[in-house]
């Protein structure tokens, strides 16, 4: 760039890595929310601890709070210092805010936590409301596939990015669209809280390959597709040292590509570990429905005289079966 460029240029210096952890800015309406998050999930904890309700699992506090500095971080860092100078920035600050914040989010299960914490009467409409038409729709699969999806297009190829580079109030607009876009995502998809609409977790893992193949294809759309995003923000700013815009943007697409697919490993592994617990829930229920069908089978065999081995439909199939029974005792 020229010298009449950059003495144009009024933005923070050069980026270096040392200033992800030593530049600062304050998005006070971000802070804001959080710390009254914060408060309010540690004050509701506290309530169901000494209502009876039992302890809070400490995984989930964690997973909540730490989603909260997480986005504080992403917004007030250097990360949010030069979130508006960097196509680079941006893209890192966007998969951070759409799918790890809200992940974190929604591991700690703060609608649960709402019940749990809520009187009978506010805890009924909670639950109503969960269960009525609009909640179902927001939860269905397609729909909040789609929240997670659409957004990363819609901004980079939409006034939307040139609007949240160039405002501040876009940018702090941008800053919580993404994660409460995020959330009405991972909510349904990790039902850990109660939900509008329920579905095999197997269909969560198919939406993910999903998600992976959308993410290569903005990735490479922003890498190769020859169209600078934001342009004339970009040469306004007339920043005097980095890499050039096609080069930033080609470092973003890549920051984009493979981020977004390595964030949805946290959440793959999160999945896993929900069908893991579930499965074993309901094999427990299972066990307990048989013993108690055989227990109440079986003392009527008693009554009537009959052997219990005999009660119709109690006995393993495998004592009977030819090839089988000899290395059983049948």
């Amino acid at each position: 760039m020229d010298g009449a460029t950059g003495l144009a240029y009024s933005g923070p210096p050069a980026w270096q890595w040392s200033d992800l952890a030593t530049s600062w800015t304050f998005e006070p309406v971000v802070t804001a929310l959080s710390v009254l998050a914060g408060a309010w999930y540690l004050a509701a904890v506290r309530t169901v601890r000494l209502t009876g309700g039992g302890r809070w699992q400490p995984t989930r506090t964690a997973a909540f709070l730490g989603g909260l500095l997480l986005w504080i971080w992403c917004t007030c860092s250097g990360l949010g210092v030069y979130d508006r100078i960097l196509f680079t920035d941006r893209a890192v600050q966007v998969v951070l805010l759409l799918m790890v914040v809200p992940l974190l989010l929604a591991l700690g299960a703060p609608v649960s936590l709402l019940v749990a914490a809520s009187p009978e009467g506010r805890r009924e409409r909670i639950l109503r409301a969960l269960r009525s038409r609009p909640s179902k729709v927001l939860m269905f699969p397609a729909v909040s596939t789609a929240l997670l999806m659409a957004p990363p297009w819609v901004l980079y190829f939409t006034p939307w990015y040139a609007w949240s580079v160039s405002s501040g109030t876009g940018n702090m607009v941008l800053h919580l669209s993404l994660v409460l876009l995020g959330l009405a995502y991972f909510w349904p998809r990790l039902q850990i809280d109660p939900v509008g609409h329920e579905y095999p977790h197997l269909v969560g893992l198919f939406i993910t390959f999903a998600e992976v193949i959308f993410d290569a294809g903005l990735g490479l759309v922003l890498i190769y597709g020859g169209h600078l995003v934001a342009e004339h923000h970009y040469v306004a700013l007339g920043r005097p040292w980095g890499p050039s815009l096609a080069q930033d943007q080609t470092w973003g697409g890549n920051a984009f590509w493979v981020l977004g697919d390595l964030v949805g490993l946290p959440f793959l592994a999160a999945l896993v570990r929900r069908m893991v617990v579930q499965g074993r829930e309901e094999i427990k229920a299972v066990d307990a429905e048989l013993d108690a069908r055989y227990a109440a089978a079986a003392a009527q065999a008693r009554e009537e005289g009959r052997p219990e081995e005999e009660e119709a439909g109690m006995r393993p199939w495998w004592l009977d079966d030819p090839t089988l029974k000899h290395r059983y005792g049948g």
